[in-house]
């Protein structure tokens, strides 16, 4: 005989099917909330359901009783000491905290390191960046540089310009750029500029201040921080050397940059090799295993790499 269980104050999703059987089979919410679900997004299946049913008619699973707990990792049981203070996470935090692992979890991330000589590029930026910020009212930073070069090694090499959905790889046809902007309150969100790898340097210049400034102050439109197909995260502005990226899902791709530092290295030239002072970055690339072998990220590495170390230093902005 059928049970008149309501189902409706369940916190995570069934089918209509699945309630059914449920409903049929006089299983209460408790135990349906504890029956492991092997569906996207561990969602209970009709085949998950009626292997609990069968276990349950075979006595493997006592009448009422909380089945197997899911085998999806338990978050720690955490404890507080005298004098801790417990600070509940706003909104936002939340929200980054499940993308976050959310991303581990799908993706399997490899991180690649390059160095790149940044000395043309530095010095070029010193000698045009206070004419740039009288004509144009604004600083020129580095990012749009960074965003220019990837954009360029994106258009080069599309399959790092995509998504994966099940076993299918969409190739997206616009180079839409994320920068991961740190906010006043600690949070983090990623503006996007839309078609970077059409816009040139004084454009993607006045997006990048815009789109940082208006991030800044909680201005920005929410069209504004979707879409995007690669991302940039600036490791540097912190004074850190590299780091090691989370893919922001559902991209394929991240590129971090470290700090600009003055080291000495090695210069090959025509005489021999010699010992100079060069303006020396790490970047960093984490890209998801499924579809961007090593190969692929390391060709992908070496192109953003070009594309910086031989930046034309007579052009002008």
């Amino acid at each position: 005989s059928a049970t008149n269980a309501d189902y409706s104050s369940a916190e995570r999703f069934y089918s209509p099917l699945v309630k059914n059987i449920a409903k049929t089979e006089n299983i209460t919410l408790d135990e349906l909330n504890t029956i492991p679900g092997s569906g996207k997004d561990n969602r209970v299946t009709k085949k998950d359901i009626l292997s609990y049913v069968e276990d349950k008619k075979a006595g493997k699973v006592p009448a009422g009783a909380p089945a197997p707990t899911p085998a999806s990792p338990q978050a720690p049981v955490v404890t507080t000491a005298a004098g801790d203070e417990v600070i509940e996470m706003d909104r936002m935090r939340r929200l980054i905290a499940d993308h976050m692992v959310m991303s581990k979890h799908t993706s399997p991330h490899v991180t690649m390191f390059h160095e790149v000589d940044m000395t043309g590029i530095t010095l070029w930026r010193k000698g045009i960046k206070d004419e740039f910020q009288k004509r144009e009212g604004e600083r020129l930073t580095f990012t749009p540089i960074f965003i220019e070069a990837a954009s360029r090694a994106l258009r080069d090499l599309p399959l790092v310009n995509a998504s994966v959905d099940g076993y299918n790889v969409i190739k997206r046809k616009n180079v839409n750029v994320g920068m991961a902007t740190a906010l006043p309150d600690g949070n983090l969100i990623v503006p996007v500029i839309k078609n970077a790898d059409q816009k040139n340097l004084a454009g993607l210049a006045r997006d990048v201040n815009d789109l940082a400034n208006r991030a800044r102050n909680n201005k920005l439109n929410p069209d504004e921080i979707q879409g995007g197909t690669f991302t940039i995260t600036n490791f540097g502005q912190f004074g850190n050397l590299t780091g090691a990226p989370i893919i922001n899902q559902p991209q394929v791709a991240i590129l971090g940059v470290g700090t600009i530092r003055k080291k000495a290295v090695v210069i090959e030239t025509p005489e021999g090799d010699m010992i100079g002072v060069r303006h020396m970055m790490i970047l960093s690339l984490a890209f998801d295993h499924r579809i961007v072998d090593g190969a692929l990220g390391g060709m992908f590495l070496q192109k953003v790499a070009g594309y910086l170390e031989n930046f034309d230093v007579n052009r002008t902005i």
